[in-house]
């Protein structure tokens, strides 16, 4: 089992700095299994009990979160002009070196996730996966048949580039405004780009589902939270490739 400096652990954690915690270590105020330990170079396995203060860390591997996004804010780790989801997130988690996976445009709603784990953002963004994500949609003008069958054609955008097969549907035939998109790619702005490619316009877009993770409707817009280890177990479950 790997082994790591205390000072480290304690800085992925979010407890400040490299030499913000080495201060608090030397004070004393670290304890590892019962003990008081003053080092910040004392290596540590994930097997061992962490005490900050009174706080006994739950450490792990990996740290993975979702956040209901707000439609104020752009998908970024730091813009000099613009508000960033990391913007929403505390003091502690954004010092805790959390990265959104993938990316949702600025008004976009809904499911983002972020993590520490480098390798499962990767396969949650690769083209090559084609990790399937559902939206719900409002459309300006009502979603027909047509639209459907172009959907599941692929469209071609404004920049000649055509967007490999999605799924289009009308939950509740009666008001056919309402839509329900599957993607399996992320370009800029897509969904919006292939209904004004249908002469439509989305009014309101929010993500909630990636792969087979789904987002808590019980999250506030702006809110995040750590996933379960049930929705942890759901997130690390690789998905067949649909081609």
């Amino acid at each position: 089992m790997a082994k790591e400096r205390l000072d480290k652990v304690l800085g992925n954690y979010g407890f400040g700095t490299r030499s913000d915690v080495k201060k608090e270590i030397y004070q004393g105020n670290v304890k590892v299994n019962g003990l008081v330990v003053k080092d910040p170079g004392y290596k540590i396995t994930l097997t061992d009990i962490v005490v900050y203060y009174d706080e006994t860390l739950n450490r792990k591997e990996f740290y993975y979160f979702m956040m209901n996004k707000a439609p104020d804010c752009i998908t970024a780790t730091e813009d000099p002009r613009e508000k960033t989801v990391m913007d929403y997130l505390s003091e502690r988690h954004r010092n805790m070196n959390l990265f959104p996976i993938g990316r949702l445009d600025k008004e976009t709603e809904g499911l983002l996730l972020f993590t520490t784990d480098g390798t499962l953002a990767h396969y949650y963004t690769s083209p090559k996966h084609f990790v399937e994500k559902e939206y719900y949609a409002e459309i300006s003008a009502p979603v027909t048949t047509f639209d459907i069958s172009q959907f599941e054609s692929g469209i071609t955008l404004d920049d000649g580039y055509k967007t490999l097969p999605a799924r289009l549907a009308i939950p509740d035939p009666s008001n056919p405004h309402i839509a329900t998109v599957w993607l399996r790619e992320g370009k800029y702005r897509q969904i919006r780009r292939m209904f004004q490619s249908l002469g439509k316009e989305v009014q309101y877009l929010k993500r909630v589902k990636m792969g087979n993770l789904e987002l808590d409707r019980d999250l506030e817009v702006g809110s995040y939270r750590e996933l379960t280890e049930a929705e942890e177990k759901i997130l690390k479950t690789k998905i067949p490739v649909i081609q």
